[in-house]
């Protein structure tokens, strides 16, 4: 056995059957060897920027990590942005990463970089594996890292005579530990401050937006008249009718402030301080009021549905909290506006869908349109580095097998990980995707004036998408994807229904 068939069989051992890849020469002999060992789901990506996103998505779906195949320092250099939305998102990944055989290394060939530099700042664990020997082990390490709380990425990087000299040694799947439980004190300090009655939110992260603990918060909140906030962006939330609603804080520093006005005690679970994203001159980075205390209820790391609900039984929050009611609502009709489009898709959404929004600019509608539609999952794009829902669908749709994925897209950040459709029409997937077309980088134009700065004709020129245009339903159909244009509501309404009825991946261009 050499080091590749056993890092293949270690990594099914440790309950690892999805591989999203893009490899090279030095990564050979894993894919040799994939393809004596039966088990490993292998999904081919034309960019690592795809393989990474997808990984992503696949983790947030599945509660499990994928595994990643990359070639080299550079290639992983061309995945680490949607690396960094990764490690933003707390997801659980295990990269691969090719290398220079360690003998050929010194000879600083064109290829050779700090493959272990690079993969630092967005890998919670990192290790070059030194032998064929050894590689096995390395490889159940990775996992187990990858799957602590809350979720993290491991690199293991495989320098090339690692996996084609034999003496490869299968290692056993090493056991995680649970997440950690919140101490006595903290829940009875949050306990006592909740009982003042003063003004305060639960700003509420990670898993503790799944169901069963925001149902858990809304009983709490119920109880003591506090609210229930998320983060701007979150990896995952499980909403829709039945399930209860929870606001999120507002991207732009002005409404985010409003939001939070007048709160006392801002109290985390599984969540930071809210800042904004950027500094902007003459206004606040913290986001909440100088008067406002900050309480940890639990860190992400923490096992924060045990912390809801020993918190609950502490108030005696017991009564149900009221849940997102299903309103029944007509597609809207016309012009297309974001207010409209969010009432089209919030009336249609499939039962069960899993809705990936990378929206930006005309998407800040949709996340609150949706609260009474039919129950879904909602992920976003976490780290702010563009590019990352056309992949982010790519890998749930994979993990989430028999859920229609509803991708929604601006067309700027799109091009940056297009080549995901074609993943997504070669592996068959059941991914909507709806671009808004408005042809420039919409986001941008808030942001130069965000900052103050000055909007002349060379800096509206690099903001804009036209000279030429993109064209959606050619660039989708020349991937495998078919597609077709909508100008109204309704023409989205009919093509939106018509795709989520279909098998496979279909490409919808709203121009706005």
């Amino acid at each position: 056995m050499n080091g590749a068939e056993s890092l293949v069989h270690t990594l099914l051992k440790s309950g690892i059957d999805t591989c999203f890849a893009n490899p090279g020469t030095s990564e050979m002999h894993f894919v040799s060897a994939l393809d004596r060992i039966p088990g490993m789901r292998c999904v081919l990506a034309l960019a690592e920027t795809v393989v990474t996103g997808a990984a992503d998505g696949y983790a947030r779906i599945a509660d499990r990590p994928a595994v990643t195949l990359l070639h080299c320092g550079p290639g992983l250099a061309n995945g680490l942005a949607n690396l960094h939305n990764a490690r933003r998102a707390n997801s659980s990944i295990v990269n691969i990463v090719g290398d220079q055989a360690t003998h050929h290394r010194p000879l600083d060939a064109p290829l050779t970089a700090d493959t272990e530099g690079w993969a630092r700042p967005v890998s919670a664990w990192t290790r070059t594996a030194n032998s064929a020997a050894t590689i096995g082990r390395d490889a159940a390490a990775a996992v187990q890292a990858a799957r602590m709380a809350p979720g993290q990425i491991a690199t293991l990087i495989a320098p090339s005579d690692t996996c084609w000299n034999p003496g490869g040694v299968v290692a056993e799947a090493l056991e995680v530990p649970t997440a950690s439980t919140v101490d006595e004190g903290s829940l009875s300090a949050v306990a006592n401050i909740l009982r003042q009655g003063e003004p305060a939110v639960i700003f509420i992260g990670n898993d503790a937006l799944r169901e069963g603990p925001l149902s858990v918060a809304g009983r709490i909140a119920q109880k003591t008249g506090a609210r229930l906030m998320a983060p701007t962006s979150n990896r995952r939330i499980e909403r829709g009718a039945g399930r209860t609603p929870i606001e999120r804080l507002p991207y732009a520093v002005e409404p985010a402030l409003a939001a939070l006005k007048g709160v006392k005690h801002l109290i985390l679970v599984g969540a930071k301080a809210p800042v904004a994203f950027f500094a902007y001159p003459n206004k606040p980075a913290v986001l909440y009021p100088d008067d406002c205390q900050i309480h940890v209820l639990s860190r992400p790391e923490q096992d924060q549905a045990d912390a809801l609900a020993r918190l609950a039984d502490r108030l005696g929050a017991h009564e149900p909290a009221p849940a997102a009611q299903r309103v029944i609502m007509e597609p809207a009709r016309g012009a297309v506006t974001p207010e409209a489009a969010a009432q089209t898709i919030a009336a249609l959404l499939p039962e069960n869908a899993i809705v990936v929004e990378e929206g930006l600019t005309f998407g800040r509608a949709f996340y609150p349109t949706c609260t009474n539609a039919a129950p879904h999952d909602w992920l976003q794009i976490t780290g702010g580095a563009i590019g990352n829902g056309i992949p982010l669908a790519t890998g749930a749709a994979i993990a989430g097998a028999g859920r229609r994925v509803v991708s929604l897209q601006a067309d700027g950040s799109a091009m940056y990980s297009l080549q995901a459709l074609w993943t997504q029409a070669r592996e068959q997937l059941d991914v909507t995707t709806v671009i808004f077309a408005n042809q420039k980088y919409a986001i941008l134009i808030g942001e130069l004036a965000g900052v103050g700065a000055q909007a002349g004709t060379t800096a509206m020129n690099m903001l804009d998408l036209t000279r030429p245009a993109l064209d959606w339903v050619s660039l989708a159909r020349g991937m495998g994807v078919e597609a077709a244009k909508a100008h109204t509501m309704e023409e989205l309404a009919d093509l939106f229904t018509a795709a989520n009825k279909r098998k496979g991946p279909f490409l919808i261009e709203l121009m706005i």
